[in-house]
C-alpha cells in the first residue's frame, strides 16, 4: 500500500514523469539548429550582395578598375620615356620646366630606333601671317620635324586641327627685345622642344621669317653639320666690346665677350646648355641691360666659352642691314620677286662642315602679312615647295 501511496501523495504519474524529463533537452537543440540555419542564410546574404555588386556593376558598367594600383600593375614601358608630350600647355613654371628639361641620357647609343627631328621654335608676338607658306613647307614631312609656338601669354593661337599648327603654343610670359625675357622665352622655346627625345636640331625664327628651300634640302643641311650656327664674333667697338661690364668678370672676361644674331640654329647638346645654365645667366641679368642689349650677347658668349669648336660662327638667317637703322629692312609685297630672290641666293660664299659652300642662308626675314599671296605664287619654282 505504502509504494502506491507515494505518487499519489506527490500527485505525479511515474511514466508522465519519465517522459516529461527525457523531453527537457529538445528545445535547446532546436534553437542551435535554427541559430546555426540563420547564420548560414545571413552568410549567404552577404555573398550575394557583395556578389550582384561587384559582378553586376562591372556587367552593366564595363570593367571597373580599382583606384589603388600596386607597384607591379603600373605600366612603365619605355614608351612612356620616350613619348613627346600629347598637351604643350602644362603647368610647370620655368624652374621646374628647365630642370626637367636638362636631363641627358648617360648611354649615348639609343636603345630604340630613333629619327632625328628639327624643332621649329616661333618667338612671335601673336598671329603668324606666314603660316599658309610654313604649312605647304612642312606638308608631307610629318614625323620628321616638331613645331612650337611663343607667343605673347593674352594671344590663343587658333589654327584647324590639320594644321601643322594646332596646339603648338607653349605657355609663354611677356617678352622684351633687348631684355632678359627675351633670352628667357628663348630658353622656354628650347627647354619645351628638348621635352622630345627626338628633337635634334633647334631653329629660331619668327613670325616674319620664311625658308628659302624646301624641307628635304634643309633637313638634310642641318642634319649633316658637325656645327651649330649662331653667330660669335668680337666686335672691339662701342656696341661690341663697349657694351661688356666690368662686373661680368671672372665668369666672364672682356677677351671672351661676344656679340651675334639672335636668330640661331643649335643641336641638341648645346640646347641643353643653355636651359640648364646657372652660372652665366645670373650675371647677363645683372650686368647686361640696355644699352647692353643681352639677346646679342648672352648665347653667343656662353657658347663661345662652353663650347667654341661647335660652332660654326655664323646665321642661317639672312637679313637686310643695307638700310641702316637699329632694326633690319622688312620687305612688303612689291619686293616679292624672281630677282629679288636671286639677289639673296646668288653669290654666297661660306664655309660648310670646313669646307666651301655656296649654300649659306636657309631662312629669310623680315616679311610683312602683305607677302604672303606673291610668295605662295613664286614658292614652288623659285624655293622648291
Amino acid at each position: 500500500m505504502q509504494s502506491r501511496v507515494v505518487p499519489l501523495e506527490e500527485g505525479k504519474d511515474p511514466a508522465v514523469s519519465i517522459k516529461a524529463s527525457q523531453s527537457k533537452p529538445f528545445p535547446i537543440r532546436l534553437l542551435q539548429i535554427f541559430l546555426l540555419f540563420l547564420a548560414i542564410c545571413i552568410a549567404f546574404s552577404i555573398i550575394s550582395m557583395y556578389t550582384v555588386k561587384r559582378v553586376g556593376v562591372q556587367t552593366a558598367r564595363g570593367t571597373v578598375r580599382p583606384a589603388f594600383k600596386p607597384c607591379f600593375d603600373e605600366p612603365n614601358t619605355l614608351d612612356l620615356w620616350i613619348r613627346p608630350p600629347s598637351n604643350l600647355l602644362h603647368k610647370m613654371g620655368d624652374k621646374e620646366l628647365l630642370w626637367r628639361a636638362s636631363f641627358v641620357p648617360g648611354i649615348k647609343k639609343y636603345p630604340f630606333k630613333r629619327i632625328p627631328k628639327i624643332a621649329f621654335m616661333f618667338l612671335t608676338k601673336g598671329p603668324l601671317p606666314l603660316a599658309p607658306l610654313w604649312e605647304r613647307f612642312l606638308k608631307g614631312h610629318e614625323g620628321l620635324y616638331s613645331v612650337y609656338i611663343h607667343p605673347l601669354p593674352t594671344f590663343e593661337a587658333k589654327f584647324p586641327s590639320s594644321s601643322v599648327f594646332h596646339r603648338r603654343q607653349i605657355p609663354s610670359q611677356v617678352a622684351e627685345w633687348g631684355k632678359m625675357s627675351m633670352c628667357d622665352a628663348e630658353r622656354r622655346l628650347l627647354a619645351n622642344a628638348l621635352l622630345d627625345i627626338s628633337n635634334e636640331r633647334f631653329v629660331l625664327v619668327s613670325e616674319s621669317c620664311i625658308p628659302l628651300f624646301n624641307f628635304s634640302v634643309i633637313y638634310d643641311y642641318l642634319m649633316r653639320s658637325k656645327y651649330s650656327f649662331i653667330g660669335a664674333f668680337d666686335d672691339p667697338g662701342p656696341y661690341g666690346r663697349g657694351r661688356y661690364d666690368k662686373n661680368m668678370a671672372p665668369e666672364v672676361d672682356i677677351t671672351q665677350w661676344r656679340k651675334g644674331s639672335q636668330w640661331f640654329e643649335i643641336n641638341r647638346k648645346l640646347a641643353v646648355s643653355i636651359v640648364k645654365d646657372a652660372r652665366y645667366y645670373p650675371k647677363f641679368e645683372e650686368f647686361c641691360k640696355p644699352n647692353c642689349y643681352v639677346d646679342e650677347h648672352y648665347f653667343p658668349t656662353m657658347l663661345t666659352i662652353e663650347a667654341a669648336p661647335l660652332l660654326a660662327n655664323r646665321s642661317l638667317t639672312w637679313v637686310d642691314w643695307s638700310r641702316g637703322g637699329a632694326h633690319p629692312a622688312t620687305f612688303g609685297r612689291a619686293d616679292i620677286t624672281v630677282e629679288f630672290f636671286k639677289r639673296i641666293l646668288e653669290d654666297q660664299h661660306c664655309i660648310y662642315n670646313n669646307q666651301s659652300s655656296s649654300v649659306c642662308f636657309l631662312f629669310a626675314r623680315k616679311f610683312a602679312p602683305s607677302t604672303l599671296e606673291p610668295l605662295l605664287r613664286i614658292s614652288q619654282n623659285v624655293l622648291g615647295f
